[in-house]
């Protein structure tokens, strides 16, 4: 695969300016997803709580390296009654072909690509280039945003946080 990886340069590590906060509700989404359904903030509401991972951009060294670590994760996803999604900015067609290079992923991928970033956007993690930055954020199943990492945009997010908040709002509901 890495033939096909976009060799990109060291970018500034933040370059937007986060529109929401632990404690608060989680922005309604409606964005399609590579397998051809939609996916919606309602359809985990009181059923799931939520990891969104937001990657910058398909076909990048980084990018390509976090979700495929994700599928030795998932039992613990699972454990803590979490489901996962991956959105980014790019369309459909490519992030098809891009997690199929990867060989599959366990979890939905979605595109915020039309209109472009508009869940980024909400967020206020869309940069100034019009790609997202990486981010993860955790929502509960009642819709209140619990954890976010808004991570620099070259280096790949150590778990570690990301599990410790999951325990700590599964142990809460």
């Amino acid at each position: 695969m890495a033939g096909n990886i976009y060799p990109v340069p060291h970018l500034p590590p933040n370059d937007s300016v986060l529109a929401v906060a632990v404690g608060s509700p989680m922005p309604d989404f409606d964005l399609p997803t590579i397998d051809g359904s939609r996916v919606r903030l309602a359809d985990f509401i009181g059923q799931k709580n939520l990891v969104i991972s937001f990657v910058p951009a398909a076909w990048t060294p980084v990018c390509s390296g976090q979700w495929p670590g994700y599928n030795i994760a998932q039992d613990i996803f699972e454990g803590y009654n979490t489901a996962l999604l991956g959105v980014t900015v790019d369309n459909i067609p490519t992030l098809h072909a891009w997690t199929r290079e990867m060989g599959g992923l366990w979890f939905p991928v979605a595109s915020d690509f039309w209109p472009h970033g508009g869940l980024a956007q909400k967020l206020g993690i869309l940069r100034s280039d019009g790609t997202a930055e990486r981010a993860l954020l955790l929502v509960d199943k009642h819709g209140i945003i619990r954890f976010i990492d808004v991570h620099d945009i070259n280096v790949r997010p150590d778990l570690g946080p990301l599990i410790e908040a999951m325990k700590n709002v599964h142990k809460d509901q």
